[in-house]
Order: C-alpha cells, then sequence, then structure tokens
C-alpha cells in the first residue's frame, strides 16, 4: 500500500519573521558590545536599516525625552568636573577614608556607592579607585577586597540616584505606559534602601575574601622581585593637602543643591507648574524629566558663571566623554528594540503575557541579560520595562527588579571593573583563567540578588 509521506510541521511565518528580528538584534548587540565605545549606537544603525528597509517596520519612537535627560545631567556633572568641585567630593570622601583605613573594605563601596548617587553616573569614581588601594596595601589588607566591592557598588549606585538616567527612565516609562504617576522619591523609596541593602551584603562577604597581604604566600613569594616590590609600594595617590579654589567649593553647592531642588519637585507635585495636556485639555503638572532637563541645565549654567569654568574645555572632561558614549548607545538600542516590539506588540501579548504574569522572576532575567548586551542599566530598562508593561506585567515588579538592570559585571569588561585592576598594582584584583572567575563576579550577583529581594518587598509594601 502506497503512503504519502509526512510533511514536516511549517513554523508560522509571523513566528519565523519575529525569529529573525530578534536575531538580527542579538547580533548588533553582541557586535556592538564586543566593539566598545560608540559602536553599540552605530551598529544599531545597520539593524534599523534592515528592519525598516528589509522586513517593512514601522520605525519606533527614538527615546528623545531620556536622551535629552542624559544630556542635561551630562553637562551639569562635566562642568562641575571642570570647576574642580568633583575633586572637592573625592577629598571629603578620601578623608572619611584614611580616617578608618581598617574599615575600608566597607567604607570603600559606601563612599563610591554615595559619589554614583550624588552625580547620577559610575564614571566619577575613577579617583578613588588608586586611594582605596593605597590604603590597602598600607593596612596589609588585600586590596581584591575593596577594590572588586567598590567598583559593583559604584554602578549599583544608579538605580538610587535621583538624577541618574536609570531612575528618570522608570519613571518616564511608568508614566507613558501606565496610569502609575509615581514621582522620583516614591521610586527612590524603593530602590535606595534596596541598592544600599545590596552593597552592604557584598561588602561584608567581602571582608573575609581571600588573605591578608601578609599572610597570602603568594604575594610574599612575589615581592622577592625588587620591581615587584617597587611597584606596589611606589607611593601614594591622595588628594589631601590639596588646596582648592573658592570656585570648587560653590560649584559643589551649586551641584548638591539641584539635586535637593530635583527632589523637592519631585515630592511636592503642587510646586510644580499645570499645563493643558493634548487630549481633553486637563491640567497635569509639568512632567520630571523637564524638570531634571531645566534644573541641570540652570546648575551647570550657573557654575560656568560663577566658578570660573573654562567652557571650552568641558566637553573633554571623563564624565562628558563617558556620558555622551552611553547616551549615543541608548539612542541606537533603544529605538532599534522599539521598532520590533511596536511592530508585533499582538504577538509577543499572546505568547509571552501567559509566562510574565505567571513567572515574574523572569522578567528580572531578561532585564539582567539585556543589561550585560547594552553595557548599561538605562538602556536595558528602555528595552525590557516597556515591553514587559505592555505584556501586563505589573508595575510594581518593575519597580521591586530595577536592580536586575546591572548585569554588565558578568564579563569584566566594563571601564570601573578594568580600571580597578589597573590601579591594584598588587594583582589581587584580577580576571581568572576562564574568564568568568573574575574579582567582580561573586560581589556583583549578592549585590544584584539582594537588591531585587529587598526591592521587591519594599515595592509591594510601599507602592502595591
Amino acid at each position: 500500500m502506497r503512503t504519502t509521506p509526512s510533511v514536516p510541521r511549517e513554523v508560522p511565518v509571523s513566528a519565523l519573521v519575529i525569529t529573525l528580528e530578534v536575531v538580527i538584534i542579538l547580533a548588533c548587540l553582541l557586535v556592538g558590545a564586543h566593539k566598545g565605545g560608540m559602536a553599540l549606537g552605530l551598529i544599531s544603525g545597520i539593524g534599523l536599516v534592515v528592519l525598516v528597509f528589509g522586513f517593512r517596520l514601522e520605525p519606533g519612537e527614538p527615546p528623545v525625552s531620556v536622551i535629552l535627560t542624559i544630556l542635561a545631567v551630562i553637562g551639569c556633572a562635566a562642568t562641575l568636573q571642570q570647576s574642580g568641585g568633583l575633586d572637592v567630593m573625592m577629598q571629603f570622601a578620601e578623608k572619611l577614608l584614611r580616617k578608618h583605613p581598617e574599615q575600608v573594605t566597607l567604607l570603600g563601596p559606601l563612599v563610591t556607592w554615595t559619589l554614583t548617587v550624588l552625580c547620577g553616573t559610575g564614571h566619577v569614581v575613577y579617583t578613588m579607585l588608586p586611594i582605596i588601594a593605597d590604603i590597602s596595601i598600607k593596612k596589609d589588607i588585600r586590596p581584591e577586597r575593596p577594590m572588586a566591592a567598590s567598583s559593583v557598588a559604584a554602578q549599583m549606585g544608579v538605580t538610587a540616584s535621583p538624577v541618574s538616567v536609570a531612575t528618570v527612565s522608570v519613571v518616564s516609562i511608568l508614566a507613558d505606559n501606565t496610569s502609575k504617576g509615581w514621582s522620583v522619591p516614591q521610586i527612590l523609596m524603593v530602590s535606595v534602601p534596596a541598592s544600599l541593602s545590596g552593597v552592604l551584603l557584598a561588602a561584608l562577604w567581602s571582608m573575609r575574601r581571600g588573605k591578608d597581604l601578609d599572610k597570602d604566600e603568594e604575594f610574599q613569594a612575589r615581592l622577592a622581585d625588587p620591581e615587584f616590590r617597587a611597584n606596589v609600594y611606589a607611593g601614594s595617590e591622595t588628594l589631601i593637602g590639596k588646596v582648592f579654589p573658592r570656585e570648587a567649593y560653590r560649584a559643589t553647592a551649586i551641584f548638591l543643591g539641584a539635586i535637593a531642588v530635583v527632589v523637592v519637585l519631585g515630592a511636592v507635585e503642587r510646586l510644580r507648574p499645570l499645563f493643558a495636556t493634548g487630549d481633553g485639555g486637563e491640567l497635569e503638572p509639568l512632567s520630571m524629566n523637564l524638570v531634571i532637563q531645566m534644573v541641570m541645565l540652570a546648575a551647570g549654567a550657573l557654575i560656568l558663571l560663577t566658578c570660573r569654568v573654562e567652557a571650552g574645555r568641558i566637553a573633554s572632561t571623563a564624565v562628558f566623554k563617558s556620558g555622551a558614549t552611553a547616551m549615543f548607545s541608548i539612542f541606537g538600542v533603544a529605538w532599534m528594540t522599539e521598532t520590533v516590539v511596536s511592530a508585533h506588540l499582538d504577538s509577543l501579548e499572546s505568547g509571552l503575557a501567559g509566562v510574565l504574569s505567571d513567572h515574574v522572576w523572569t522578567y528580572a532575567i531578561v532585564l539582567f541579560i539585556i543589561g550585560k548586551l547594552v553595557n548599561s542599566q538605562a538602556a536595558g530598562l528602555l528595552i525590557v520595562a516597556p515591553m514587559a508593561l505592555q505584556l501586563g506585567v505589573d508595575p510594581v515588579v518593575i519597580v521591586g527588579f530595577i536592580g536586575a538592570s546591572y548585569g554588565y559585571f558578568i564579563l569584566p569588561t566594563y571601564p570601573s571593573d578594568l580600571a580597578a585592576i589597573g590601579f591594584d598594582p598588587t594583582g589581587t584584583t584580577r580576571i581568572g583563567k576562564y574568564i568568568v572567575n573574575h574579582s567582580f563576579l561573586v560581589p556583583g550577583l549578592i549585590g544584584v540578588a539582594t537588591s531585587c529581594l529587598v526591592g521587591t518587598v519594599l515595592a509591594r509594601l510601599l507602592l502595591g
């Protein structure tokens, strides 16, 4: 008897198309992350061209509001750095560390976390890393302990800062995609204690990590090499004793005052002017995105006009360069991802809504992975959070898991991690033979896991 051969079941065209588009996004992320610098944003342009002209997808909305907020914050922080105000803050931090050198493993991460919270970016901590290493060596404390924890803490402070792009992005995402009008202070009520808890637990674990230098046989053996010994004890990096002009202190006061204004305006909604919305003409307070943009621009202008800042050198500061690179990456990656999500929202809702609703922890895992791929907490949130909200994820979950956006410590390729390795002359802060067994892995995992756990509980209690 003749039988008809079985025909393999075909994959629906829509599923195949979505899969190809996702592959394009992932390929752009991987290539861009490998190249580093501005490559992430540039490579995303190739993805956009393929998606729009090849797959005929309507371009999504680029994150213009968030990019403008980043630009304003970067401009103000870079002006602060050029004025010498950032060094003033660093000097206060160093005085604290040198006053209690035996507690450097605990105080170092707290100092770098605080600097990030105040400035909105983890790129302000590079001056502190050689100081932390110097204090550790003088007390025979294994530098890996505070160095790795401090680098991790600096990045964890991003989600606890009232002027960071990640925090502003969450507020904007929730306002645009839900009816929840949570303010910056309300988000910070969850993210600050969650982030700080993760930093403290990571630091406490680090205090017992490895052997002290005077008991480390491998290190003591290496000291027999005169060149190595000279490099380890070559001298101190310090800001102690450095005299700053009055303008540097004035710039610091202006910057900290601007942060206070942002927090107050976010907490007290009635202080913001009311304007009619486009639909219905209802009066609503000025958005926090615009508030931060205005306040940061004004603060930067005050520093420029009153603190003898050389305007032409602002763009050459480390803060401006690193911030501009991050902004460019967010522009390309978020626009590319939004294009695919908007085009296939109905299909994604039917396929993923149930999974995300029943297993909310999967949102944290996706955010963690994307955060690593794009090397940016703000970019990760801009990619994943809007999609998750549109798929039915509770906004409370979004806020509770904000700490999961920090995933780029998994591979030690981030500038602050590389700087920590470079500033440790003992070699204890290092990348292992298998790449993933590096100094930052365990502190990072402890910090993120703790932050997510504490954040979830607090979000349920305070916002649920």
